[in-house]
């Protein structure tokens, strides 16, 4: 696919940093829609050395977002960095265009929303195109991605936990579930996955301060959502996410290849590694 000039819209983290990289290497020309509750402020210093330009606005401005995209020319849009699901339904103060959208939604899910928006940029003129599209060698490959594979009662976790996982995701509540012993510890719903992760860990020390034989070895399973849209809500993990399995006492995670971002690359199976964590994409 050739682009000439992307729109950005940025959220959390460092997905949007990425992009802007991969964008400069291309020869790229990006406009940067950041969004004020979400985006890093140093996206601005990112944007200058790519040559681009950020406009800064809040979630709900729907207009103003089209308006920036349509005014510098950026026919191609792609979305990248979390926007918390809390934040979508908490903190939003939708203008007219945003709102009418929101209550033509049979469903306020995050899917059904974002779904929506993305038909508006459509009908505006600007294309949605895969998170992606630019870091596809980021993406999990198949196989064991670790120097330890997953023990034989992890391998039985792994399978339970996709059954819960894919179930959970079909309904675009969560993505992730944490299991021990063929038994769910804890789901994400709009909490994110590292702090899953670490509520399954406070869980589990709760249980053996009361002296519970239940295994504490914990295994983390993340997938796509059945029908995934690549445009956005793409599966990411990066290095915190493995500080935080370190931390509540998880030694395996499972992951859906081709589906899910390793944000920070190679530096996710050194922390894996180092950490006695076995990873898997299937």
């Amino acid at each position: 696919m050739e682009i000439k000039k992307l729109g950005l819209i940025a959220g959390n983290g460092r997905f949007p940093f990425l992009v802007l990289e991969a964008a400069r290497g291309r020869g790229i020309r990006v406009v940067v829609a950041a969004i004020k509750e979400e985006a890093d402020p140093a996206i601005e210093a990112a944007a200058t050395r790519a040559g681009a330009i950020v406009h800064w606005l809040s979630l709900g401005e729907l207009s103003k977002l089209i308006r920036t995209f349509q005014e510098s020319g950026a026919t191609t849009a792609l979305m990248a960095g979390q926007v918390k699901h809390k934040q979508i339904f908490s903190s939003i103060r939708p203008d007219w265009k945003l709102a009418k959208v929101i209550m033509g939604l049979a469903t306020r899910n995050t899917d059904s929303l974002i779904g929506a928006v993305a038909k508006v940029l459509e009908e505006e003129g600007i294309h949605l195109i895969s998170s992606t599209v630019l870091l596809e060698p980021l993406l999990a490959k198949a196989g064991v991605l670790t120097k330890r594979a997953p023990s034989e009662s992890e391998r039985k976790d792994v399978a339970y936990g996709r059954e819960v996982a894919r179930n959970l995701a079909a309904y675009d509540i969560g993505q992730t579930v944490v299991v021990a012993a063929q038994a769910c510890v804890a789901v994400e719903a709009m909490e994110g996955t590292d702090a899953t992760i670490r509520r399954a860990g406070e869980l589990m020390r709760s249980m053996e301060a009361e002296a519970s034989t239940f295994s504490r070895t914990l295994t983390v399973v993340k997938v796509a959502k059945p029908k995934q849209d690549m445009r956005f809500d793409v599966p990411v993990v990066g290095v915190a996410t493995i500080e935080a399995m370190r931390d509540a006492g998880a030694a395996c995670l499972a992951l859906d290849a081709a589906k899910c971002l390793l944000i920070d690359g190679d530096r996710v199976i050194e922390a894996a590694n180092v950490n006695g964590v076995a990873v898997v994409a299937e």
